[in-house]
C-alpha cells in the first residue's frame, strides 16, 4: 500500500483529472493564484466481500484514517461512512456501497458476475483506489444497470476512483461563501446540479454543498466505447459547532442530492 497521504491523493487527483477535464478549469477559475483546499473525496463500491466499503477504507486506515460518522441512504440502498486523519489537514474520505441485495435479480447477477472476474490480491494493491474498473463491462450490462441503479452503472463503468474532489469554500480567497462561488460558476457557463436545490444543506446543519453536474468522458466498454458522465466538481462551506471547532461530518439529506450529480441527462 502507500507510504504516505499526499501520494495517494496526488494519484486520485491525476486520475480525477483525466476524465473530469472541467475540474482544472474551475480549479484556475477559484485559485486566484491560491491553494485550494480539497475537503474531501468520495469513492463508491459495491457491498460485496471482494470489494466492500471495508476493503476501501483499509487503504486509508493504514495511512492514518479513522472512521467518524456512519450513513444510510434508504431510497438509493446505499450504506456510507467518513473517515478523518489525525492530521485534520488532510482531506475527508466518503466511501459508499450498494446494498447489492436489495436489488433486482438482474442486478445482483451482473454485479456478482463482475466482481468475480477481480483476482485475488488486486484489491490490497497500493494502486487499486485509484485503478478504475478491474473487470469487463459491456454496454448492454451498463444500460440494464442504469435502468435500475444510476449508481451501480457508474461503478461498473468507473470502478475505483475519487467520484469527486471537493473545493473547501471557507478558505478561498476572495469568496464570502457558497453563494458566490455559484454565482462565479454559473457564470463561467459551468451546469451545477439542482437537485434539492443548487445549494444542499444550511448554516442550520453546519454545512452548506453544491456541485458541477458530471463532465461526460469515453467508457471502452468491452463491446466499444460510449460517452457517459464520467467525475465532478463539489463546494462545501463548513461552520463552527457550539463549541467553536469546525464541523467535520456530513449531511445524510445533502449527501443523497450530491449522489445525482453523475445522473445522465434526462
Amino acid at each position: 500500500m502507500h507510504n504516505n497521504v499526499t501520494e495517494m491523493f496526488e494519484q486520485l487527483w491525476q486520475q480525477y483529472l483525466a476524465v473530469t477535464p472541467s475540474a482544472k478549469k474551475i480549479h484556475q477559475l477559484l485559485s486566484n493564484g491560491e491553494t485550494i483546499i480539497n475537503d474531501h473525496i468520495a469513492l463508491r463500491t459495491f457491498n460485496l466481500a471482494k470489494v466492500n466499503l471495508d476493503v476501501l477504507a483499509a487503504h486509508f486506515i493504514e495511512l492514518g484514517y479513522q472512521e467518524k460518522g456512519q450513513y444510510q441512504f434508504v431510497s438509493k440502498k446505499l450504506n456510507a461512512k467518513h473517515f478523518e486523519h489525525s492530521d485534520p489537514s488532510q482531506p475527508k474520505v466518503f466511501i459508499s456501497e450498494l446494498k447489492v441485495e436489495e436489488c433486482s435479480a438482474e442486478l445482483q447477477s451482473i454485479v456478482t458476475e463482475l466482481v468475480a472476474q477481480i483476482d485475488a490480491g488486486v484489491t490490497t494493491a497500493k494502486n487499486f483506489i485509484y485503478g478504475g474498473a478491474p473487470w469487463s463491462v459491456t454496454q448492454a450490462q451498463y444500460q440494464v444497470l442504469l435502468a435500475e441503479s444510476e449508481y451501480a452503472a457508474w461503478t461498473a463503468a468507473w470502478g475505483y476512483r475519487a467520484n469527486h474532489f471537493t473545493v473547501l469554500v471557507n478558505t478561498l480567497d476572495g469568496y464570502d461563501d457558497l453563494e458566490s462561488v455559484n454565482t462565479a460558476l454559473k457564470d463561467a457557463s459551468y451546469a451545477l446540479n439542482t437537485s434539492g436545490g443548487e445549494i444542499k444543506g444550511s448554516e442550520a446543519v453546519l454545512l452548506k454543498q453544491s456541485s458541477t453536474m458530471a463532465d461526460k468522458a469515453m467508457v471502452s466498454f468491452s463491446d466499444g466505447d460510449l460517452e457517459i458522465p464520467s467525475c465532478f466538481y463539489e463546494f462545501a462551506q463548513r461552520y463552527n459547532m457550539a463549541n467553536g471547532q469546525q464541523y467535520t461530518g456530513f449531511v445524510a439529506a445533502s449527501a443523497d442530492k450530491i449522489f445525482e450529480s453523475t445522473n445522465a441527462s434526462k
